[in-house]
């Protein structure tokens, strides 16, 4: 297994696109060799501008992702995109729409599409898109932009994925500012009025700004911009390109970057030790307590500690 790793390591560093494509797969199946991969890219990441877009659906996400793309290729960099998808209901897998959305920029290699499947997680974000945003770094990328589902008020995972986060929002939705009723406001870094040439768009600009302003943030916190664009015709990427730019300087600038980095580190810790952990109690011990949480025989409660104190004992005896 061990050579195998290192062989697509080797070449994912090497920009092979075949293999940060196979590499992306083995992340999302799991497993030994996916943790091997990750374990040897990790010291190689921090480098690309991680950029969430999320948003309602139908706010023309995909449209924009591949607006900005091409802006950012326009400026010599290298972007790779993840699209989560909804899942499919027969086979869990990605549905593939935001891909077909984002034909134009096919051929160009200096682009990378991978479509995920949200897996169900309201959040919007499927277990792996850290993983493969981590891979995408790795292997050369200047720009991650990461595009949610579109899940609606518990779409906020992409805060904590990314180093910037877009929220989209377009006029004539039948309530001019649901973004404050889902809980956009406190994990946008940068709004964006989308099909701007819309009737009510200069209404929902409005209101948005107000609102930000209304929030009274501390004197040296980031001042979100508010910017339109119809990214249908390509206008407004080069602002909002601009804008992320800023923003990305501030948090260098502010040491938030740095508290986010350390966020973001906990909560990758956190998730591997849950994961390790479930891996090693799932077991006849793991069977014979589901079944009796769900007769009511046991609580849930009780029936962790029995499983922690079993994995203790059987720690105990490998040394």
């Amino acid at each position: 297994m061990a050579t195998d790793v290192d062989a697509m390591f080797a070449r994912l560093r090497a920009g092979e696109r075949r293999a940060l494509a196979q590499a992306i797969s083995l992340v999302e199946r799991g497993g030994d060799a996916a943790r091997a991969l990750l374990a040897r890219t990790y010291l190689h990441t921090g480098h690309a501008h991680v950029v969430g877009v999320t948003g309602p659906p139908g706010a023309g996400k995909s449209t924009l992702v591949a607006a900005l793309a091409q802006e950012w290729r326009r400026q010599g960099k290298t972007v790779g995109i993840i699209a989560v998808d909804p899942s499919s209901p027969f086979t869990g897998g990605a549905v593939l729409g935001d891909r077909i959305r984002m034909q134009s920029l096919g051929g160009d290699s200096g682009v990378f599409i991978r479509s995920m499947a949200s897996r169900g997680r309201l959040g919007g974000l499927g277990r792996a898109t850290a993983d493969a945003a981590n891979l995408l770094d790795a292997a050369g990328f200047d720009i991650v932009l990461i595009e949610t589902v579109g899940a609606g008020q518990g779409e906020v995972d992409i805060a904590r994925a990314a180093q910037s986060t877009i929220v989209v929002e377009v006029p004539g939705m039948g309530d001019d500012v649901q973004s404050i009723k889902a809980g956009m406001l406190e994990i946008a870094d940068l709004f964006v009025v989308n099909k701007a040439d819309r009737e009510g768009a200069d209404q929902v600009l409005r209101q948005l700004r107000a609102m930000l302003h209304l929030a009274m943030p501390e004197a040296d916190a980031w001042e979100v911009p508010v910017l339109k664009a119809v990214a249908m015709q390509q206008q407004g990427s080069a602002e909002i390109v601009a804008g992320l730019a800023q923003h990305r300087d501030y948090l260098t600038r502010s040491g938030q970057g740095r508290q986010r980095a350390r966020a973001a580190a906990e909560r990758e810790l956190s998730a591997a030790v849950q994961e390790l952990i479930l891996e090693r109690v799932q077991g006849p011990q793991w069977q014979h307590l589901v079944d009796a949480v769900s007769a009511r025989q046991s609580d849930p409660y009780s029936a962790a500690i029995a499983l922690l104190q079993n994995l203790g004992e059987r720690d105990t005896l490998q040394v």
